[in-house]
């Protein structure tokens, strides 16, 4: 039997290759908008315009979905530091930028920007969380699931992995920033990881026809 398509709203094959890697196992073929040869879209780049992770990554999943009519899978992530009440949170990819211009290597305007905004800031005050929200809407079901790491800000980059914010985000527990661990491990536990497990056990029964469940 052919294993049934589910359409990842990304572009990004080290999204794509992770999120697939987290689903194996799951009789399902993941594939990715290039791989199913999707475009640019009218309206594509103000899809993710509400105030959490949740709202952002089911405005996505549904937008894909219109245009393509497939079951499509979605999520919206992003960094969440205590001392900037939660921020930058939804606007982690775009902080740099919302305080005006910035480079065009745009991790790299990031984490320079919120090193400078926790500047003098002690440790017991740089903890900080990176969430995950994951959408799935199918032809009878929609799903939104969460992901949550906790760990702390360093004061400086460390290690040259991962991506964002990774360079900054401690673990305590591993005593590593997630750019200097493994990317087997960082993929184990990281806010992508954990939203993708809570929704593995629910894709199958999700996406049957009604009439074979």
């Amino acid at each position: 039997m052919t294993r049934r398509p589910l359409l990842l709203a990304t572009r990004n094959r080290h999204k794509l290759r992770e999120i697939a890697d987290l689903l194996s196992g799951v009789d399902l073929d993941v594939i990715s908008l290039a791989d199913h040869g999707v475009g640019d879209l009218p309206g594509e780049d103000e899809v993710e315009v509400f105030d959490t992770f949740e709202q952002n990554a089911l405005a996505k999943a549904r937008f894909y979905r219109l245009h393509t009519g497939m079951d499509v899978i979605a999520d919206d992530s992003g960094l969440c530091v205590d001392a900037l009440d939660g921020g930058p949170g939804v606007r982690s990819r775009r902080f740099a930028a919302d305080a005006g211009p910035s480079s065009d290597e745009q991790d790299e305007a990031n984490n320079s920007r919120l090193i400078e905004v926790l500047r003098g800031v002690p440790a017991a005050g740089r903890g900080a969380h990176y969430r995950c929200a994951v959408a799935v809407v199918g032809s009878s079901r929609t799903l939104v699931l969460q992901g949550r790491v906790d760990g702390t800000i360093t004061t400086a980059q460390r290690g040259d992995g991962g991506f964002g914010y990774d360079p900054l985000f401690l673990l305590p527990a591993h005593g590593r920033t997630f750019g200097e661990l493994p990317p087997n491990v960082k993929a184990s536990i990281s806010h992508r990881a954990a939203a993708i497990r809570a929704l593995r056990r629910w894709l199958e029964p999700a996406f049957l026809p009604e009439d074979s469940r």
